[in-house]
């Protein structure tokens, strides 16, 4: 531990003082650490390492056409709580790269991230609160061939914690400005096209598939206040995996087709978007299925619902099912499902805008597992392109933002969901369902200098589950740099009335930022991007520090 250390601190000293010569030095850091605390409250006994944290140390030098840069990283003694085990108590280098770049060519050997389309056939990234790195090692081209054309390619392997999946992947992409390349005005049409293959070691079984690859197409184009895709993508037979075991001798395909349209003019905007996914994951290893940490993920995948802001709004959550599962406690072909956006701004003066306008947002997702039938016994399955299979998930949400004049604003949200209680349990589909309505109500006054007072309340009813829910949250800010909050989650109607309190703050100075906080956390998904972890419940006192450079 002392050497990696020493040998990131001597790295980043030399790239200052060069730095301050040559070229530039650019960087951060980031620590995220917990102290936990045994509560009977919430029967919650804290484990050996009370002291958990998460710290990262980017650095980054360029000087010209190059650029070079590493991430340290230390999980010491243990990872937070929700983190996959295999970062518990490691700590060194994860990641470096070296990086040319000019207007032709940009080329990056070592580790780096990259995505082609949407995400849905590829997407290397990097995000903390989530857990996830799934960073590639290995050699990312880019060029651009012609103003219009712009190729890719993609080899390595990818990151697993501190070590690298047992899979090769490579992967090839070509994006095409068809209107600019055909001299067609008015009109904007992009076309794209992607193949990603990962190859492991069969160790001489010759059931397995050596070499999976997925292949894609896409198309999109923008008419003046329209807009439009289409991105489609087959995968080659694999096998399918449950808990890290081969659950199934044969091999089974995968698709997923994407659509999605719009309309946007000043005051108003509609998106709609659907989805199919059938047998749809794709991981680095092919034992890596079905992991709960979202490691070694090779695409992307987020649930396509409305990304909630408060606490309450984010018990019920969607967590999207692209696998195949032929058990006999639990049968999944996939998922299919829309969401529709709809966004209106009252003009300011009429009778619903005021003088200061109103803003409406009205979101509505569903999303059901594929209609299938299933041969437990013979492990094969036929499923039809929609049908009418489990409902999973139905949310409805209603948002209103009214401003009542230069200090007073407000945000009223109603939500209505209905859920599989198997999606945030991670158990089996099917067993039953909750049904949830939602209020709250947020009001900001404004202040001089800077300062300001933040109220929000909230209340979830329902029947099933864990019954009615009650929330609130106090928020000062003293000025731009310094804020203070205090917030309860009042669980109340089951057998047992729990309050799940927090109070906290910030402070931040230049490119610094500390917060601080104590209080209980909420078991449940925390989603970010429509991508989810689950945390389990904890009592204890939180601190983070970001630093950039």
């Amino acid at each position: 531990m002392k050497k990696v250390f020493f040998q990131a601190i001597l790295l980043f000293n030399i790239c200052f003082i060069t730095a301050q010569e040559n070229g530039n030095f650019y960087g951060g850091l980031e620590s995220n650490m917990q102290r936990l605390i045994t509560d009977d409250g919430i029967n919650f006994l804290a484990p050996e390492d009370l002291f958990r944290a998460n710290n990262y140390v980017l650095l980054n030098y360029n000087l010209g056409k190059f650029t070079a840069g590493l991430q340290y990283e230390s999980y010491l003694p243990s990872a937070l709580l929700g983190y996959a085990p295999i970062y518990d108590g490691q700590n060194d280098i994860a990641t470096y790269y070296v990086n040319y770049k000019d207007k032709a060519l940009d080329i990056t050997g070592g580790f780096f991230y990259e995505q082609f389309g949407s995400g849905l056939i590829l997407r290397s990234w990097e995000d903390r609160q989530l857990g996830i790195n799934n960073a590639m090692k290995g050699v990312n081209v880019k060029f651009h061939a012609t103003e219009d054309l712009t190729l890719k390619a993609v080899f390595g392997r990818q990151r697993n914690a501190f070590e690298e999946s047992l899979g090769t992947i490579q992967g090839f992409d070509a994006d095409l400005n068809l209107s600019n390349a055909l001299n067609m005005e008015g009109i904007d049409i992009q076309f794209g096209a992607s193949y990603v293959a990962r190859y492991q070691d069969t160790n001489g079984d010759e059931a397995l598939p050596g070499t999976v690859g997925a292949y894609g197409g896409r198309l999109d184009f923008v008419y003046k206040n329209f807009y439009a895709g289409v991105e489609a993508i087959t995968k080659d037979p694999d096998v399918i995996v449950n808990e890290g075991q081969l659950s199934s001798n044969k091999l089974y395909d995968g698709t997923a087709l994407l659509v999605n349209a719009g309309f946007a003019k000043k005051g108003l905007g509609v998106n709609a978007t659907f989805r199919r996914l059938e047998n749809f994951s794709f991981f680095a290893d092919r034992l890596a299925e079905g992991n709960v940490f979202n490691q070694q993920v090779i695409n992307y995948v987020p649930g396509l619902t409305k990304q909630q802001d408060y606490l309450l709004t984010n018990i019920y959550v969607y967590n999207p099912q692209p696998r195949l599962i032929i058990e006999s406690f639990d049968q999944r072909a996939g998922e299919v499902g829309a969401q529709v956006d709809l966004y209106y701004s009252f003009k300011k003066g009429s009778a619903l805008g005021g003088k200061y306008g109103t803003k409406l947002a009205a979101n509505y997702s569903y999303w059901g597992g594929l209609d299938a039938e299933y041969n437990i016994e013979n492990k094969w399955y036929k499923a039809k392109f929609i049908g009418s299979g489990k409902q999973l998930f139905r949310d409805f949400s209603l948002e209103v933002k009214k401003r009542f004049s230069k200090k007073w604003s407000s945000v009223f949200t109603y939500q209505n969901v209905l859920i599989d209680k198997g999606i945030f349990e991670g158990g089996p589909l099917g067993n039953s369902r909750v049904i949830a309505n939602i209020g709250v109500f947020e009001a900001t006054r404004k202040f001089e200098g800077g300062k300001a007072l933040r109220l929000v309340a909230q209340h979830l009813w329902t029947d099933e589950d864990r019954k009615n829910w009650a929330a609130g949250v106090i928020e000062y800010n003293f000025s731009t740099r310094l804020g203070v909050y205090v917030a309860d989650n009042w669980n109340y109607g089951g057998l047992d009335e729990i309050h799940y309190y927090s109070l906290g703050g910030s402070y931040s100075k230049g490119n610094t930022r500390f917060a601080l906080n104590y209080g209980r956390q909420r078991g449940g998904l925390i989603c970010i991007g429509g991508v989810c972890r689950f945390v389990p419940e904890n009592t204890g006192l939180s601190a983070n520090l970001t630093v950039a450079f």
